[in-house]
């Protein structure tokens, strides 16, 4: 999250981040020293100067230390803000943008890292694919609201399912990418989208 976004939040809200950030940070650096598997939540909570039931308070899991993050909330809200006359890939693209820029540069930095992890590790993999349904499900539902439709809409998920695949594949050309920013992957993905994926 940028600094500005952390000056607006309370000292109890910024503790907050601050330790789940150090936690990530500490368990992101086992991971790379000793593998993922052979790393524990009583490790990760050691190095992180807490206790493990602390750990469980941040993070419901070792999974979702790398596959949660704070970006989600960021870009519906922005995504719920745009005008209503802004069609949906559009809306999309500019809140993409404009949620990444509440992002802080060492979380930019690390995103390539726990992306590469998530895919290399079938735990993460799974886990990943149950936040992934959440996600599309949020989208469904901002959709509807948005435009005068129903979440269980046929077109309404189908859109929504569509902008995950679209986010999937990004990831997938981001690994193979790293020198690339994310969100301008992310944003170009959509583009083709939005233009019936020419080929």
């Amino acid at each position: 999250m940028s600094d500005g976004a952390e000056r607006k939040m309370g000292l109890r809200e910024r503790k907050k981040l601050k330790t789940r950030a150090t936690i990530r940070k500490m368990a992101m650096q086992l991971f790379r020293e000793q593998g993922y598997q052979a790393t524990t939540v009583e490790q990760i909570a050691e190095v992180s100067e807490v206790s493990p039931s602390t750990f469980f308070r941040y993070f419901a899991s070792k999974e979702a230390v790398v596959t949660e993050d704070d970006y989600d909330p960021l870009l519906i809200e922005a995504y719920r803000v745009q005008p209503l006359d802004t069609a949906p890939i559009q809306a999309l693209r500019n809140a993409l943008r404009e949620g990444f820029g509440h992002i802080s540069q060492d979380d930019r930095e690390g995103m390539w890292e726990r992306i590469s992890l998530t895919y290399s590790v079938p735990e993460l993999r799974g886990a990943a694919l149950q936040q992934v349904m959440g996600t599309s499900e949020t989208i469904s539902i901002e959709t509807a609201r948005r435009y005068g439709k129903h979440a269980s809409d046929l077109k309404t998920r189908t859109f929504a399912a569509a902008v995950v695949g679209v986010v999937i594949a990004a990831q997938m050309h981001y690994i193979e990418h790293p020198e690339r920013e994310f969100v301008d992957i992310v944003d170009e993905a959509l583009a083709l989208m939005d233009n019936g994926f020419p080929l």
